[in-house]
């Protein structure tokens, strides 16, 4: 379970540098500081709702472990 946690965790943040076309298409005519905060504020608005299922996965198998036993 670990590793298969491992590997989507690495495959997920594979392409955190990624923006959407129409977003991209504005900052290039922008200038790089621009574009840099652009960057920075969507992979902050996009890592929260990773953490939240991140932890509904996490209470979800913690729950189950606890009922097995």
């Amino acid at each position: 379970m670990k590793k298969f946690l491992v590997v989507i965790f690495i495959f997920g943040f594979h392409f955190v540098n990624a923006q959407c076309a129409m977003c991209r298409a504005v900052v290039e005519s922008g200038n790089a500081s621009e574009a840099e905060g652009l960057n920075s504020g969507i992979l902050y608005l996009m890592v929260f709702p990773y953490i939240l299922v991140g932890a509904l996965f996490y209470f979800i198998i913690k729950n189950r472990k606890k009922n097995k036993i």
